[in-house]
């Protein structure tokens, strides 16, 4: 029978290891991005959205909870010591991910997440004796975060991509 570490860590007094939620930056962050930024809080207030909020030591991370990213740039434009920048290839590279207590799943007939998808990166297909199911084409994800506040579940989660490896 396989052991529980958590158990065993609690009856030796040592802390569970607790897992962090990833920390999702403004959209075009540097990849030096902690070094470069200087916490002024430009970009919160520039953001129309207000997604963007003080972090963990001051420095600004993206709360979907709150909305959605249009990607209007005008973060970017007000960080002056320029930790948001067009060098970087790509706004971000994140997308969603639907977990098992979508209602959808549960057999509740829900499509707020497709709703809210203005890229219709979120579809429903239809299958014989149950509610549509949603289906996430990743590739037109834009990872802006409009079906995560919607979701009544909470089951939509963002993601950081994985790095594409090529096949030899």
């Amino acid at each position: 029978m396989p052991v529980d570490q958590s158990r065993r860590s609690l009856l030796f007094g040592r802390k569970p290891a607790v897992k962090t939620a990833p920390i999702f930056r403004p959209p075009w962050a540097i990849e030096q991005f902690t070094e470069q930024c200087t916490r002024c809080g430009e970009c919160l207030s520039a953001c129309p959205s207000q997604i963007i909020v003080a972090g963990d030591g001051g420095f600004p991370e993206i709360d979907f909870s709150r909305g959605e990213c249009t990607f209007c740039g005008e973060c970017r434009d007000a960080c002056q010591p320029k930790a948001l920048s067009l060098i970087a290839e790509m706004a971000w590279a994140q997308h969603i991910e639907i977990a098992s207590d979508c209602m959808a799943q549960q057999g509740v007939d829900c499509r707020v997440c497709g709703e809210m998808c203005d890229a219709k990166a979120i579809h429903f297909q239809l299958s014989l004796g149950r509610v549509a199911q949603p289906i996430i084409e990743s590739d037109l994800c834009t990872g802006c975060g409009a079906c995560v506040a919607p979701c009544p579940s909470a089951a939509i989660k963002m993601v950081q991509r994985q790095a594409q490896t090529m096949e030899a």
